[in-house]
């Protein structure tokens, strides 16, 4: 089975990262195939293009800046398959679980593809568009858009945000994605529930890749939370390489929840672009509770007078799990506010990164920008690799900028322990109060109230095997120390 583990290898090992197996090459050729008459020319050049900038460029390796502390040798050197469409039967039974309680709407792709069996579309909100993206672009070239969406905006802004030059993730996306999710939010909108946009990797024993594409556009002065959740159905490894481009009108208020809980013997990459026109105001709620090796891309773009930014994270990892933060945020106009605030907790030989770039352009005068990450380390093994940044062309801004880490403090545990509180509940305790930071900046309640049960359900886990570690450590101790006495 392919391992999603991240240790470090020899230069040998790093220059098979730039190495591009076959798979991908053949995934390129039969979409083309199939796609050829169905994709429009700009389509049809956005694919071409992103395939000979891959193609030409690799996977990066640890040379690379942005990527210094991943090493990808083990992604790039997988075999992974592209998933033959309905070869796996997912029932409704094994996707109830997943479902988000007081969700407006639920789109569910199986594999990189639109399941509408399993979906939940009826009695959309008014002023909410939403369908399958490759559903939309094919009924646009005939006139005739599924009901409850219209094709119109896609050409304008499908692959207009995501750098494929930059991105050799995004470039692999645009290239070979099949599905997607495309969500229009009509102007003046308010949606008082959550969408709901359900990513499911079902290998059935063959390691599968799939490159999910989502478009949403939020039109002047509408309002929306968009909850984008990915989930495993077995325990295969799998390579999911997401893209998402959301695209903020004047005045419009967004929330988008990026939640990653697949196995961990998963690759994800997502890429969340944001571009922010004047007065909007938008959110990015990052959840990493799972998968083997995790890069999680955020990149807002302020582009309009008096934007306003949150960047709002929390990964847990534990075991061999890696999971990377990079954060890009782009002032380009005056007056604009983001806010980055991150934190993570790593048990066992767990592995994380935060890397934070603020860049305050030229024009951006009047800029307040503010960046936090802060860690816990649970363990001797695990390891936090942080990197806050800023580079500002301006003269007249005012940026911050800064990192913690640390432990569980001695004195909080033992307090709570004479309390007569259980050793598992007191670390519980104080591990959830150290998320729920996170859980505060939330403010759509359905959205919030998922959250919070998974980040509950994940914290208690970790609590329970931090005590068995525990009890091990301190019964292999009990040995030693008899063994000297013998």
């Amino acid at each position: 089975m392919t391992s999603a583990s991240n240790e470090g290898g020899s230069e040998k090992e790093m220059a098979t990262v730039t190495g591009r197996p076959n798979t991908y090459l053949e995934a390129y050729g039969e979409l083309i195939a199939e796609r050829q008459e169905r994709d429009p020319v700009w389509l049809r050049q956005l694919r071409e293009d992103a395939w000979t900038r891959f193609d030409a460029k690799g996977f990066p390796t640890t040379h690379d800046e942005d990527w210094r502390f991943t090493n990808l040798a083990s992604l790039a050197k997988s075999p992974f398959r592209r998933p033959v469409k309905g070869s796996i039967a997912v029932s409704a039974r094994e996707i109830e679980a997943f479902r988000v309680a007081g969700a407006a709407c639920q789109l569910v792709f199986v594999n990189g593809h639109f399941a509408p069996e399993l979906s939940e579309l009826s009695g959309l909100p008014k002023g909410l568009e939403i369908c399958s993206l490759v559903a939309a672009i094919d009924c646009g070239m005939v006139g005739v858009a599924p009901e409850g969406c219209a094709s119109d905006g896609i050409e304008q802004h499908l692959g207009r945000y995501a750098d494929i030059r930059r991105d050799v993730f995004a470039a692999l996306n645009s290239a070979l994605w099949e599905d997607g999710a495309y969500v229009r939010i009509r102007r003046g909108s308010d949606l008082a529930q959550p969408v709901h946009l359900l990513y499911v990797s079902a290998g059935a024993g063959e390691e599968i890749m799939t490159h999910p594409r989502t478009l949403i556009v939020a039109e002047p002065a509408s309002h929306a939370a968009v909850i984008e959740d990915y989930v495993s159905l077995g325990s295969e490894a799998a390579f999911s390489n997401a893209v998402t481009e959301l695209v903020a009108g004047q005045d419009a208020v967004v929330s988008h929840y990026l939640v990653e809980r697949e196995n961990l013997s998963a690759f994800n990459v997502s890429t969340l672009r944001l571009e922010q026109a004047r007065g909007s105001n938008l959110s990015s709620h990052s959840i990493l509770l799972g998968g083997g090796l995790v890069r999680n891309n955020v990149h807002p773009v302020l582009s309009g007078d008096g934007a306003e930014c949150l960047i709002n994270g929390l990964f847990v990892g534990a075991g061999s799990q890696h999971l990377d933060n990079y954060m890009l945020v782009e002032h380009a106009q005056p007056q604009c506010g983001s806010r980055q605030f991150y934190n993570g907790i790593l048990d066992g030989s767990a592995r994380g990164v935060f890397h934070g770039r603020i860049v305050v352009h030229k024009d951006a005068q009047k800029t307040d920008a503010k960046q936090t990450n802060r860690n816990l380390l649970l363990s001797d093994n695990a390891r936090i690799d942080t990197k806050p940044q800023l580079e500002i062309y301006a003269d007249d801004v005012k940026c911050t900028h800064g990192a913690t880490i640390g432990q569980i403090e001695e004195e909080q545990l033992f307090y709570l322990r004479s309390r007569g509180i259980d050793e598992v509940s007191a670390r519980n305790t104080l591990l959830y109060a150290f998320a729920a930071e996170c859980l505060d900046r939330m403010h759509e309640p359905a959205a919030r109230e998922f959250a919070e049960g998974l980040i509950r359900e994940r914290i208690a886990e970790l609590a329970r095997n931090r005590r068995t570690a525990s009890s091990a450590a301190a019964t292999e101790e009990e040995v030693q120390q008899w063994e000297e006495v013998r």
